[in-house]
């Protein structure tokens, strides 16, 4: 991996291990058979930011896969009330206020998966503690990628191919990025579960390169999105792409990038490279965005 100059970044060398971590997670998903949904069951997962992506990621995948209805919320919009037989609550952190308000009320339905075992969250709930994973920067990869890698395992989903296109992905290095690295605005679109793909990858480039960066389901994105496009912009999709929708960007003068027959989520990674590659060009740290802590802490008074 490339790194672009700042692969000494705790944000470089937490890209680095994605491949193995899906592996070791994939392996593990037996062993958490019991504190993750069986088929039938009727699903909520939870989350803010990024873990809030994922839980989008793996709602789509598990109806996908015929298991049962799945609907993902931010933790500070869910509608628990409607009903659920299992809440799946992801927060790296274990400290996140809206997550944990979340668990002071739903907490006997849930299973929280999390980076430290030594948080409120894992005494409020059951849960499966990823500590081999956790991060010390602030913006979040492997963690958010190996729950995911782990939620797929779990539906019976081989991670193999999404490890080996990871790896190629690392070792082409800022050379496979493309028209993206020097692009002043890019669109990441996607359809089905890599709708929160493409969600999570315009939040990693504002957060580490503090880039203009935005997101759309792919179908959306010819209602009135695509009028940002124009030479000089990438639109950048994950996963199916709707037929017509590369030719109407190069009808624009943007570029479209997508990366056929490569998993999505090890595209992912191909971001976390971007983002490494434009934080360094614009001389940011991208281990501590402008504005950003590790975990997101409110008052009583900030919390509706």
């Amino acid at each position: 991996m490339d790194a672009s100059g700042i692969g000494g970044t705790h944000l470089a060398r937490e890209i680095a291990t994605q491949p193995g971590d899906w592996l070791d997670a994939a392996a593990k998903a037996g062993e958490h058979a019991a504190l993750l949904p069986r088929p039938g069951e009727r699903v909520a997962v939870v989350g803010c930011g990024t873990s809030f992506y994922m839980a989008q990621s793996y709602a789509a995948l598990r109806e996908g896969a015929g298991q049962g209805l799945t609907d993902a919320w931010a933790a500070s919009e869910h509608r628990l009330e409607r009903g659920y037989d299992r809440i799946i609550a992801l927060t790296r952190s274990g400290t996140t206020t809206e997550v944990l308000r979340v668990l002071e009320r739903y907490g006997s339905l849930a299973t929280v998966i999390t980076a430290d075992g030594a948080t409120p969250a894992v005494e409020l709930a059951d849960a499966i503690v990823m500590a081999d994973v956790d991060e010390r920067s602030v913006v979040q990869t492997r963690f958010a990628t190996t729950a995911l890698a782990l939620l797929r395992a779990s539906l019976g989903e081989d991670l193999t191919r999404a490890s080996r296109d990871a790896q190629a992905v690392l070792d082409e290095g800022d050379a496979g990025l493309g028209p993206a690295l020097h692009a002043d605005q890019v669109t990441f679109v996607g359809r089905g579960w890599t709708v929160g793909l493409a969600e999570e990858a315009a939040l990693k480039l504002r957060e580490s390169a503090q880039a203009w960066s935005e997101s759309y389901p792919a179908m959306e994105y010819r209602h009135g999105p695509i009028s940002v496009t124009t030479e000089g912009r990438v639109t950048w999709a994950f996963g199916d792409v709707p037929a017509g929708l590369p030719a109407q960007v190069h009808a624009t003068g943007g570029h479209f990038e997508h990366a056929q027959g490569r998993d999505p989520m090890a595209d992912l990674v191909r971001v976390h490279l971007l983002c490494l590659a434009r934080a360094a060009a614009a001389g940011l740290n991208p281990d501590e965005p402008r504005g950003l802590t590790r975990s997101v802490v409110l008052d009583a008074a900030q919390v509706p």
